[in-house]
C-alpha cells in the first residue's frame, strides 16, 4: 500500500502522523511511504531521517495526496485538504466531526473513507487512540491554567499551590476520565485544593482510592457544579461522549457567577466544548475573556508539546496503520470491529451514529463496501 504523510497545516500544529521508526516498519513490510518535506521539522525530525528509514519525500502536499492510498495525519483535514481527497482513498486521523458540519460535508463530497482516531474502540471500552492525547491535554490543562491565573495574563493573580499562611487555589475538574485524571494528578502535585466532578460513582470511588484522600470528589448535578464554580479559581472541562458533541454542562449563567479573573480550560473544545461560553481558539491567540472569566479553548492543545505528543500518539496508532496497510482497509475493518468503530465517513455517507445525530445528517451503518454499494 502507498501511505502518505502530509505536513500539518492547522495553526501552530507541529505534530506529524508518522515518525521514522514507523515508516521503517511499514517499508520493511513491503509498503511505500511518502512524506511531505518538512513534515517532521516541528519535532526535530529531518527529511533525511525519513529517507534513512526508507521513505520517499514529496515537495508538496498535493503530491502526497495524489500518490497515496492511505493518508495518515494528526489533526482533522482542513477544507483545502478535504478537496485533495478522492473516492477510494482513506484518511486516518483525528476528525472530531460532531461539531464540524463543514468538514463533514467536505469529506462526504470527497467520497473518501475517513477513520477517526477518537472513535476507535477496544474490548475494555476505552478509546486507545484518544487516550495518549487526553493524557497530554489533561496534564497541560493545569500548566496553562496556572499561567492564565497570573495577573499579567488576565487572571486573578493566584498561585495554585499557595504558600504557608495563604491557602491554595481551588481547582474543579469536570470529568474523571483519562484527561480529568491526568489534570488531577498535576493539580494535586502542585498542592492545589482539587475537586473532581463526575456522574459515575464507581469512577469517583476509584479516584478517591487512587489519590488516597488528596482530592475531593463530587457527584455531578447542576446544583453541585454551580456551587463549586462560585468558589473556583480554575475549572477544567474534561467531559467526553465518544464521537458525539460534548454536553454543555456549564451554562453562561453559571460562568457569570464565577469570580472575576478565574480561569476555564475547556479540554472538550475539540468536540464543541462543555461550557456554554466556550468557543474554539488556537495557539496563536489561546485565550479570551467572557463574563469576566479567562477562557483557554485551544482545539489542539497537545500541539504545543509536539515531540512528546507525536511519539505518544504514534506509539498507539502504528499497529492500526500496519493493519490497514497489511490487510487493506476493507479487510482490516472486518477483522477488527473495534477499528471499525473509528469509521466515520465512507462512500459519501456518515457511518457513525453519534456523529450523524449531532450533525443532523443521515446515518449509514457500516457494511463491507460491496454490500454498501448494493
Amino acid at each position: 500500500m502507498r501511505i502518505g504523510v502530509p505536513r500539518e497545516i492547522k495553526v501552530h500544529e507541529y505534530r506529524v502522523g508518522l515518525v521514522p521508526a514507523g515508516a521503517r516498519e511499514l517499508v520493511n513490510a513491503g509498503h511505500q511511504v511518502l512524506v511531505q518535506s518538512g513534515a517532521g521539522a516541528g519535532i526535530g525530525v529531518s527529511d533525511e531521517d525519513y529517507i534513512a528509514a526508507g521513505a520517499n519525500i514529496a515537495a508538496e502536499a498535493k503530491e502526497v495526496f495524489d500518490r497515496s492510498d492511505l493518508i495518515v495525519k494528526v489533526k482533522e483535514p482542513q477544507i483545502e485538504e478535504c478537496r485533495m481527497l478522492r473516492e477510494g482513498q482513506t484518511i486516518f486521523t483525528y476528525l472530531h466531526l460532531a461539531p464540524d458540519l463543514k468538514q463533514a460535508e467536505a469529506l462526504i463530497e470527497a467520497g473518501a473513507t475517513a477513520i477517526a482516531y477518537e472513535t476507535v474502540g477496544s474490548p475494555d471500552g476505552s478509546l486507545p487512540l484518544l487516550t495518549p492525547m487526553s493524557e497530554v491535554a489533561g496534564r497541560m490543562s493545569v500548566q496553562v491554567g496556572a499561567a492564565s491565573l497570573q495577573k499579567a495574563n488576565g487572571g486573578r493573580g493566584v498561585l495554585l499551590g499557595g504558600v504557608p499562611g495563604v491557602p491554595p487555589a481551588k481547582v474543579v475538574i469536570l470529568g474523571g476520565g483519562v484527561s480529568g485524571t491526568a489534570a488531577a494528578e498535576m493539580a494535586v502535585g502542585l498542592r492545589a485544593d482539587v475537586t473532581v466532578v463526575d456522574s459515575s460513582l464507581r469512577k469517583l470511588r476509584s479516584l478517591d482510592a487512587i489519590f488516597a484522600g488528596k482530592l475531593k470528589t463530587c457527584a455531578s448535578t447542576a446544583d453541585a457544579i454551580e456551587s463549586l464554580l462560585v468558589e473556583a479559581d480554575l475549572v477544567v472541562g474534561a467531559v467526553l461522549v465518544a464521537g458525539a458533541a460534548a454536553p454543555k454542562i456549564v451554562t453562561r449563567s453559571m460562568v457569570r457567577k464565577m469570580k472575576p479573573g478565574s480561569v476555564i480550560v475547556d479540554i472538550s473544545i475539540d468536540q464543541g466544548g462543555c461550557f456554554e461560553t466556550s468557543r474554539p481558539t488556537n495557539h496563536a491567540s489561546p485565550t479570551f475573556i467572557d463574563e469576566g472569566v479567562v477562557h483557554y479553548c485551544v482545539t489542539n492543545m497537545p500541539g504545543a508539546v509536539p515531540r512528546t505528543s507525536t511519539f505518544a500518539l504514534t506509539n498507539a496508532t502504528l499497529p492500526y496503520v500496519k493493519a490497514l496497510a497489511n490487510h487493506g482497509v476493507e479487510e482490516a475493518l472486518i477483522l477488527d470491529p473495534y477499528l471499525a468503530q473509528g469509521l466515520n465517513v465512507r462512500a459519501g455517507a456518515i457511518t457513525h451514529a453519534a456523529v450523524a445525530r449531532d450533525l443532523g445528517l443521515p446515518f449509514q451503518p457500516h457494511s463491507p463496501l460491496g454490500a454498501h454499494a448494493a
